[in-house]
């Protein structure tokens, strides 16, 4: 079908993948078009000249000014959880540290234990409910960690879980394993006995049921260390596992990390110094930067501008979970961290879509071009600068998964 005429369509094409972007370098096609078929983008342009070219293809008429973008790829969530822990936000606005709420049973562990007691169906219909809203908002792509587990059957139970979500939701859901998240407080062993672990039982349980090829670890002083780190992603890898990592979110070191292993990406990364800065722009690591976990824990935000000027690939994501970043508004995130790092609007939309893809290992979405996924959503304006401009208010009245329409209003 043929679906237009946009005020504006965003392809995104014509863009590098790494460094600083200005939006005069944005494509910007006015009065345009689109053609789909087969769930996939067959033409993109003026709408008139695509009616002359595709006579005969079925046309679906845009009556108010709209402005047409990618899908949005988010590629850090959190989102397959129970529970949730305002708890934990009462007492951090409060003034209590990041250890102390730990101490007082909150923290990643409270997660934990009420995702445990959970069943498979609760966490894939919490799984479906965000996912769903995240696609409501022109978000196409997820990623979805585990990490909520940490034993055997949890870890399994979460997998499957998103695999089961996955059935229920047109949004595409990337499952990755989180186990190394933490040492769980009921394993007796060192944290080199809990990766081994990891590594010998999860990992060729998950690759036989085919519940993932992606592992994550959290370098930190509250998690993994960067030896025990590089050695757990060198042994993945060896088992055929792709790799990301939770880096240099309080403390610098695991950025150096995540590109020793060639990660596809390494995510916060706002305790980043000018050393890991370059490290990642001369890598093929995309730098994830997770603006929402800066608002939720009241810190500052990942180093994004210096990240581009120097010539990274930086990527935008949620990172929507239950504790430091619950929100889950991945425009609205980007928008207020643009103002704070000073990213232009293409930088922004560029970190939302074809720079986030990479990160996945996905190479058939983020741009509006022949051949790529027909995942669109469209905003009702007629001048792309109003949807940062309204910094999230301005949702999209329109998205499209496969070429197929997910919701109109």
């Amino acid at each position: 079908m043929l679906i237009g005429p946009f005020a504006q369509i965003l392809p995104m094409t014509g863009l590098p993948l790494k460094g600083a972007l200005q939006d005069e370098q944005l494509s910007v096609i006015h009065n345009g078009g689109v053609v789909v078929g087969e769930g996939k983008v067959l033409a993109v342009g003026d709408f008139k000249a695509l009616q002359q070219d595709y006579p005969d293809q079925e046309l679906r008429f845009i009556d108010r000014p709209m402005v047409l973008l990618p899908g949005f790829i988010d590629c850090h969530t959190h989102i397959c959880f129970d529970g949730n822990r305002s708890r934990d936000y009462a007492m951090r606005i409060a003034g209590k540290s990041y250890l102390e709420i730990a101490r007082a049973g909150g923290g990643i562990w409270d997660s934990v234990t009420k995702t445990r007691i959970a069943d498979t169906v609760t966490l894939a219909e919490n799984t479906v409910a965000r996912a769903n809203r995240h696609l409501l908002e022109g978000v196409t792509t997820i990623e979805v960690k585990s990490g909520y587990g940490l034993d055997f059957d949890s870890e399994v139970k979460m997998l499957r879980a998103i695999r089961q979500a996955s059935l229920h939701t047109p949004a595409t859901l990337v499952p990755t394993c989180l186990a190394a998240h933490m040492k769980p407080k009921d394993f007796s062993g060192t944290e080199n006995q809990y990766l081994d672990w990891a590594l010998a039982e999860l990992l060729p349980a998950l690759q036989a049921e085919s519940l993932t090829n992606r592992v994550d670890i959290f370098i930190e002083e509250t998690a993994f260390s960067p030896e025990a780190a590089a050695r757990y992603l060198k042994a993945a890898a060896a088992q055929g596992f792709a790799a990301t990592v939770h880096a240099d979110q309080f403390t610098a070191g695991g950025a150096a990390v995540a590109v020793a292993a060639g990660a596809l990406s390494a995510d916060h990364l706002e305790a980043s110094t000018d050393k890991e800065i370059q490290l990642l722009a001369q890598s093929n690591t995309v730098a994830v930067v997770l603006p929402g976990a800066s608002l939720g824990l009241g810190m500052h935000y990942a180093p994004a501008r210096k990240l581009l000027n120097e010539g990274a690939c930086v990527a935008i994501a949620s990172d929507w979970n239950p504790g430091s970043a619950p929100m889950g508004d991945l425009l609205m995130q980007a928008a207020v961290m643009s103002a704070a790092e000073k990213l232009s609007a293409a930088e922004v939309f560029a970190a939302l879509t074809f720079r986030a893809a990479p990160a996945l290992q996905l190479a058939d979405r983020g741009r509006l071009e022949a051949g790529m996924l027909a995942d669109m959503q469209a905003y009702p304006t007629n001048d792309y600068r109003d949807i940062l401009y309204f910094q999230g208010k301005l949702k999209p009245c329109h998205v499209w998964k496969n070429g197929e329409t997910v919701t109109a209003l």
